[in-house]
């Protein structure tokens, strides 16, 4: 690593994931910022970037209480890494997994999502077995029909049947209105959203009235931000790619800025403006359309991207051997595929960021 910091993007082998770190902390900042002094904190969500040293970074930016994840590697990898209140926030299934659940659960504060009766008898017989309680966050479908119990009287039965079971720490609601962060339209993701986490919100009156605290509501988005996170009764807010940014968040909330790009380098001139690219869909999810070019958005457009390859039409008279960045149009699946971060600083690779829980997918 002592090689390459001080060194220019131009230096790097290519394909690299690019951090800016000045750009990362303006981000880190604005959406700490926005909750200080709030009921509703934020618990960062891991799975954006699966780095613990910007998981720390996040943390000691404030009004936070945590790390979220979504998958059980990750939060072992947090754990390891000394972070000690985490949200799985996903189903935890099968006997191995109950195993490392609660091998973890000895070790931190741990709460996980659930939605059926066998999820919490699982996790029930393996906590006593063990020696620990885990926390659990009964899951409500608010509308975007993944996983979930329907709002009212389903949560409430399965709320009951939590508080009642040894082994288990019943805190509360997880409602995720994954289906409305990519609305283009603020007023109407505005809109839509407050009606989706309203069912949560009655639902959580609900489990009160019969007489079970309810702790925590946790829930939301990058770009849902200031809409969940605005709203009475909502304790915590699950954004991640907030801190790296990509194409398609940036779009709904541009108030954050571009972080992480992706150093890729011109391998290739076959036409006058053409481009080949030595990075394709192996280093840069395409899923949400695929990259843009920084610093030429709207001269140049990457057609096609194949295994290892990235051709842009209308370029400048880039020659071979130039690096060009590129914004990816989804960060999270993008980190998935690295195993570091160059960090930059003034255009100036100052640290190498491991990303631990790179392909940490079970």
């Amino acid at each position: 690593m002592s090689s390459i910091l001080g060194c220019s993007l131009d230096d790097l082998d290519t394909p690299a994931l690019v951090l800016d770190l000045t750009v990362l902390d303006r981000n880190l900042e604005k959406m700490a910022s926005f909750f200080r002094g709030r009921a509703c904190q934020l618990r960062p969500h891991f799975k954006n970037h699966k780095c613990t040293r910007l998981a720390r970074r996040q943390l000691d930016a404030g009004a936070a209480v945590g790390m979220t994840c979504a998958k059980l590697g990750e939060a072992e990898v947090l754990v390891d890494a000394g972070f000690d209140d985490i949200l799985i926030a996903n189903q935890v299934v099968g006997s191995r997994k109950m195993a490392r659940l609660v091998a973890i659960a000895d070790r931190a504060a741990v709460c996980v999502a659930v939605d059926h009766p066998s999820h919490l008898e699982s996790i029930s017989q393996a906590g006593q077995a063990a020696g620990v309680t885990i926390g659990v966050l009964v899951e409500v479908d608010i509308g975007m029909h993944r996983c979930g119990v329907p709002p009212g009287e389903p949560a409430l039965d399965l709320a009951r049947l939590a508080a009642d079971l040894p082994g288990i720490r019943f805190d509360g609601l997880q409602a995720f209105e994954g289906h409305l962060p990519y609305v283009e339209d603020r007023a109407e993701r505005r809109k839509q959203t407050a009606t989706s986490m309203q069912l949560a919100l009655d639902t959580r009156r609900l489990i009160e009235d019969s007489g079970l605290p309810v702790a925590v509501v946790s829930g939301g988005s990058s770009s849902t931000y200031d809409i969940t996170g605005a709203l009475d009764g909502v304790d915590e807010l699950q954004a991640g790619t907030y801190a790296t940014m990509d194409c398609a968040y940036r779009r709904r909330v541009p108030e954050f800025e571009i972080a992480m790009t992706i150093a890729a380098r011109v391998i290739s001139r076959p036409q006058p403006d053409v481009a080949v690219l030595d990075v394709g869909i192996k280093g840069g999810a395409h899923e949400f359309g695929v990259p843009e070019v920084k610093d030429y958005p709207q001269s140049t457009v990457p057609f096609f991207m194949s295994e290892e390859h990235c051709l842009v039409h209308n370029v400048p008279d880039w020659p071979i051997g130039q690096v060009v960045e590129l914004i990816s149009s989804h960060a999270c699946t993008t980190c998935n595929l690295y195993r570091e971060f160059h960090v930059v600083d003034q255009g100036k690779v100052v640290d190498v960021w491991p990303i631990e829980a790179a392909g940490k997918l079970a």
